[in-house]
C-alpha cells in the first residue's frame, strides 16, 4: 500500500504537471484529418440533433466507433460550444489522467516511491504520449482506461475488491474502441496465468468488473443490431477489426518493424535508458515486474506488429511499458549503480550536439522562433545531463525530466504542435466560406485528391472528393462545386455562377444542362 500522505502530494503534482502540459493553447491549432476530424463532425451531429444512441456522420449512420469519446465531445460542445479547444478537451484530460495512474502502477508493481515518480515522470514527457494525447483521438484515452486495468489487478492480488477495476477499465476501452478491450484481456490473463495468480479468477470482484464494465457495451451493440441489422455488424466489426489484422485498411502498412522504428524516432533520449532497462527487466524474470512488463508490453507490441493495418497512434499503449522500465533503470542508476554507462554518456552528448545544430539553424539561418526556442532548451538540458551523467550525479535525471517537460510545453505553446496541418490547405477558410454560401446539408464536391474530414467539420457540410470523369458529369447538374483554378478552367464560363474564393479554392454552383 501507498504511504497516502507522501503519495498525495506526488499525486497532486503529477497531476497539476499533466494537465498543464496537456491543456495549455489546446484550441490554438485547426483539427486535424483524420480521427479528429470524424470524432468532431459527428459529435457536431449529435450536437445539432441530439442523436444520442444512434450517431452520425452529416446524417448518415456512423458505424466506425463505439460512442463514449463522442458522448463526451458532445457534453464539452453543451458546456464550451463546438470549438476546437472543446472537441480536444475531454480526450486531453482523460490522457493526463494517465500520469498519476503510471505512478500507481508502478508503486503498485515496484513497491518504491522513487521507482513509481521516474516511471510516472518518464510517461509525462515521452513526446508521442503528450502530442496525440492532446488531440480528439480515442488511443490517449485507451492508455488511461488500461492504466486503471492494470493498477485494479496489481491492487487486487492482495484485496480482490480492487478487482473491480479491472472490468470497468476493459469495458470503458470497449464502449471506445470495440475488440481491443479483449486483446487487453487476453494480455492480463496471460500475466494471470504466468505469475501464477489463479485466485484472480475465482474472486467475484473480477466477475463483478466485468459485468459492470461490459454491461454498457452490450446494450449499445444490442440497440445498434436492433437498428441497423447486419450491415452494422459487417462495417463495424469486420471492416473496422477483423479486416485491420491481415489485410491494410486504406492503404495504411509498414514493414514489421514499423513500430521499432516509431519508438526509435521519438523517445529519445529516453530510449537510451528504455533499452538497458528492458534489459534488467529481462534478467529479473520470473520476478513479478518483469512478468508484468515484458508479458503484457511486449506482447502488446508483438500483437500489432502483427496487424497488417499500421498507424502511429497504435502504439501508444506500449509506452505505458516502456515508462515502467525506464522509471526502473532511473531508479537502479539512482540508488545502486556504482558507475553509469559511457555509452549513455556519449549518446547524450551527441543529441546535445544535434540540438545545438538545430538551434544554429532555426535561429540564424532559417529563423523560426519556436524551432528555435526548443532547439535552444533542449540543447542547455541535455548538455547539463551530459555533464552531470558523466560525474555520476542523480542531478542528471532531474535535469533531464525538467528541462524535457519545459522543452514540451515550449512545443504545446507554440503553432508547430500538430504539425500534420501542414501536408494540406488550411481548412477553416475554406469551411467558413462554404457555410456562408450554402444551404445547410448540402453535399459539395471537389477533384482534390481526397475528402477531408476536417472539412466537413468546419463547413457543416459533406464535402465528397471526385474523379475528373465523374466530375464532368456531375457538372451537367446542378450541384455546388470547390474547386482549383486548374479544373475551373476546364469549365465552360456560362454553366456555373462564383459564390466566393478563398486562396486555393472556388466556390461555384453549376446549373442543369437542358440537354
Amino acid at each position: 500500500m501507498i504511504n497516502l500522505k507522501t503519495d498525495r502530494v506526488i499525486i497532486a503534482g503529477l497531476t497539476l504537471a499533466a494537465f498543464i502540459l496537456w491543456l495549455s493553447q489546446l484550441g490554438n491549432l485547426a483539427l486535424r484529418d483524420w480521427d479528429e476530424g470524424y470524432y468532431a463532425t459527428v459529435s457536431q451531429d449529435m450536437f445539432n440533433r441530439q442523436a444520442w444512441f444512434f450517431p452520425t456522420y452529416q446524417g448518415q449512420p456512423f458505424w466506425l466507433k463505439p460512442p463514449l469519446l463522442l458522448w463526451l465531445i458532445h457534453l464539452s460542445y453543451q458546456v464550451g460550444g463546438v470549438n476546437e479547444f472543446s472537441s480536444r478537451f475531454p480526450s486531453a484530460v482523460i490522457t493526463a489522467l494517465g500520469v498519476p495512474l503510471v505512478y500507481l502502477v508502478g508503486q503498485a508493481l515496484f513497491k518504491h516511491r522513487l521507482t513509481a515518480f521516474f516511471s510516472a515522470t518518464v510517461y509525462l514527457t515521452l513526446l508521442p504520449v503528450v502530442r496525440l494525447g492532446r488531440l480528439a483521438m480515442l488511443d490517449g484515452m485507451i492508455n488511461t482506461f488500461l492504466l486503471l486495468s492494470l493498477w485494479g489487478l496489481l491492487q487486487g492480488l492482495t484485496q480482490p475488491v480492487w478487482l473491480i477495476l479491472v472490468g470497468l477499465g476493459l469495458g470503458l476501452i470497449a464502449l471506445s474502441k470495440g475488440v481491443l478491450a479483449i486483446a487487453f484481456l487476453g494480455l492480463l490473463l496471460g500475466f494471470i496465468l504466468w505469475d501464477r495468480q489463479y485466485q484472480v479468477l475465482r474472486s467475484p470482484w473480477w466477475w463483478l468488473g466485468l459485468g459492470l464494465g461490459f454491461l454498457p457495451v452490450i446494450g449499445w451493440y444490442g440497440l445498434q443490431i436492433q437498428q441497423y441489422g447486419a450491415e452494422f455488424i459487417r462495417v463495424h466489426f469486420l471492416a473496422q477489426s477483423v479486416e485491420r489484422l491481415n489485410t491494410a485498411v486504406e492503404g495504411n502498412t509498414g514493414p514489421f518493424f514499423f513500430y521499432g522504428l516509431e519508438v526509435l524516432k521519438y523517445t529519445a533520449p529516453w530510449l537510451f535508458f528504455f533499452l538497458p532497462g528492458m534489459v534488467r527487466q529481462w534478467q529479473q524474470l520470473p520476478q513479478r515486474s518483469a512478468k508484468f512488463t515484458l508479458g503484457i508490453g511486449l506482447g502488446f507490441f508483438l500483437l500489432i506488429s502483427l496487424m497488417q493495418t499500421k498507424l502511429p497512434w497504435y502504439v501508444l499503449p506500449f509506452y505505458i511499458f516502456f515508462a515502467l522500465m525506464t522509471g526502473d533503470y532511473l531508479s537502479y542508476l539512482t540508488t545502486q549503480a556504482k558507475t553509469y554507462p559511457r555509452l549513455i554518456t556519449y549518446l547524450l552528448g551527441l543529441v546535445s550536439l544535434v540540438g545545438l545544430g538545430g538551434w544554429i539553424y532555426f535561429t540564424f539561418i532559417a529563423f523560426q522562433w519556436p524551432l528555435s526556442l526548443m532547439a535552444g532548451c533542449l540543447t542547455l538540458t541535455l548538455s547539463l545531463t551530459t555533464f552531470y551523467f558523466y560525474r555520476h550525479q542523480s542531478q542528471a535525471f532531474w535535469c533531464l525530466i525538467g528541462g524535457l517537460y519545459l522543452t514540451l510545453w515550449f512545443l504545446m505553446i507554440s503553432p508547430v504542435w500538430n504539425w500534420e496541418l501542414n501536408e494540406a490547405f488550411a481548412v477553416k477558410p475554406v469551411g467558413a466560406l462554404l457555410k456562408a454560401q450554402t444551404p445547410p446539408q448540402t453535399i459539395i464536391y471537389t477533384s482534390f485528391a481526397y475528402s477531408r474530414p476536417s472539412l466537413d467539420f468546419y463547413s457543416d457540410r459533406q464535402v465528397l472528393a471526385v474523379g475528373e470523369k465523374e466530375l464532368q458529369e456531375l457538372v451537367k447538374q446542378s450541384h455546388y462545386f470547390l474547386l482549383p483554378p486548374e479544373a475551373l478552367e476546364k469549365l465552360p464560363g456560362s454553366s456555373y455562377r462564383i459564390l466566393g474564393k478563398t486562396e486555393m479554392f472556388t466556390l461555384i454552383k453549376t446549373h442543369k444542362d437542358p440537354s
